[in-house]
Parts: C-alpha cells; structure tokens; sequence
C-alpha cells in the first residue's frame, strides 16, 4: 500500500483508494487533552499513595519512586493501552480517532513505545510546545510521534462508512445463480468493492483499465465464465451481488439452525426437570 499525496487516503496495490482520512488537528487535541486529564488524575491518585509509602525512606529514594511512577504513567501506561486496543485511548475512543500506520494498519508495541517515549518529550518536558507547532505545520496533524514512529491518526468513524453495496444486473441473474464462485481474497473484494464505488467518478480510460485488470483478478476464483461479451464492471457486480446474496442465506440457515437447537435444548431441559424424582 501506498499513501496519497494529500494525506486522505490509502492507495492499494490495485490503485484503488481507501477511504481513510486524517483526523484533523482540533479533533486531535481534544482527545489529547482528554488523554493528559485522565493522566493527571492517574498520576495524583498514585503519587499520593507513594507519598504515604516515601515517608519512611530517605530524601533520594522518595524522589526515585516519585520519578519512577511518574515515567510509568507518562509512558508506560499509554504504550500498554495503545497497543491492547490497537491505537484507540480513552480520548480517541470518545472522538471517534484511532492511530494507524502510515500504510493504514494497526500499530503495534514498537509504533506504541515510539509515540510514547517522544511523546514524554514534547508533551511532558517540553509543554507540548512541538507538538502543537509538529501538528500545525503537519498535513495530517502529526506531532513528533507520529513522524518518528511512522504513525498517524485517523477518523475511525468515518473510515467505517460502508461503501454502496453492488447490484446483480438482470442479465446476468442467470448466470451468477448457477455459477461456482470461490472464496476471494480479502484485498480483492475490498478493491472490487471499492472501485465500483468510485467508477462513475473515474476518467473513462482509467475506469476501463481498472475494470478489466480487476475481473481478470476474480475470473480466477469463478467458472463458468461469464456469457461472451459480458462488460468486465457487470461482471465485478454480479460477483459482488452474487457472494453478498448467498453470504446472508447462509447466515440465515445458520440462524434458523441455532434457534432450533435452542428450542430443542430448553425442551429437554423442560423434561429432565419434569422426570426428576
């Protein structure tokens, strides 16, 4: 994957862009200033039961314990919760943000102990005084964490619209119901999803170059092959029309199954209890 010049997207291998937009720079400080609020109650709530323990140690190691929660706090705890939930903290759970990678995949510990490590710098020592000026200046609001751990943030929400589902075109009705259609990769049917989304939008060139790479793609996992002189974009449609429709039957069938196993479950349990001495 690659990244758009402008920051708004993801570019697939395919050339098709996924909708996954940078959250903008007061979205992000307000999660952060959520993120520093539940910090510093974190951190005063521990620091007065340190200071409870410290009473009994010296001057030195009193400040040593002091400094060690006060790192575990600014730093470990943020490297923790941004890895288990994959970039989402208390304040981007409630703007709806998460931290992504460059090329849009979650992050993991070494993305999270970057950010965080920087991140006790310009946020803690510094006044977040870079931050602010990194995120300003950044076209996808990015502080110096994110530069250095090749990380950005992003609006979860709207990255989580669904795209329009794909109609199967009457000629083809057919033909896609007796078709064998295999599992296709997960890459392919977003990029099929994807494109047939933002074809009308497309150069005509363009579009019919893509249409035509992309069924060659998915005529690999389908046979028969379509009628002689079927558009390559009817095709990728009736594909997608196709899965969707027998992906909910089978859902249903495995719905209607689980209900009746349910019923047959309570109905024993009903007799057991009414043959029981």
């Amino acid at each position: 994957m690659a990244m758009t010049s402008g920051g708004a997207g993801v570019v697939t291998g395919e050339a098709v862009l996924l909708d996954i937009r940078a959250a903008s720079f007061a979205s992000r400080a307000v999660s952060g200033a959520i993120d520093l609020a539940v910090a510093g109650i974190a951190l005063f709530a521990m620091l007065f039961v340190v200071a409870g323990l410290a009473s009994s140690l010296d001057e030195a190691a009193a400040s040593a314990l002091m400094l060690v929660v006060f790192v575990a706090v600014a730093v470990g705890v943020p490297v923790v919760v941004e890895t288990l939930t994959r970039g989402r903290t208390l304040g981007k759970l409630v703007m709806g943000l998460r931290t992504v990678r460059d090329d849009g995949g979650p992050i993991r510990l070494r993305h999270a102990v970057v950010r965080a490590l920087v991140g006790f710098v310009e946020l803690y020592l510094l006044m977040g005084v870079p931050a602010l000026i990194c995120s300003l200046l950044s076209p996808r609001s990015q502080r110096l964490g994110d530069l250095a751990a090749g990380t950005y943030v992003v609006r979860e929400r709207a990255a989580r619209q669904a795209s329009a589902m794909a109609h199967l075109p009457p000629h083809l009705a057919g033909w896609a119901h007796t078709v064998d259609i295999g599992r296709l990769p997960d890459a392919l049917a977003l990029s099929v999803r994807q494109f047939l989304s933002r074809a009308p939008g497309m150069h005509a060139g363009a579009r019919d170059a893509m249409a035509r790479q992309l069924a060659q793609a998915v005529s690999a996992h389908v046979a028969p092959a379509p009628p002689a002189g079927t558009h390559p974009e009817d095709f990728l449609a009736a594909v997608l029309a196709e899965r969707r429709r027998r992906d909910l039957e089978r859902l249903a069938r495995e719905e209607h199954a689980r209900r009746r196993l349910a019923a047959v479950d309570s109905v024993d349990a009903a007799l057991a209890r009414v043959r029981r001495p």
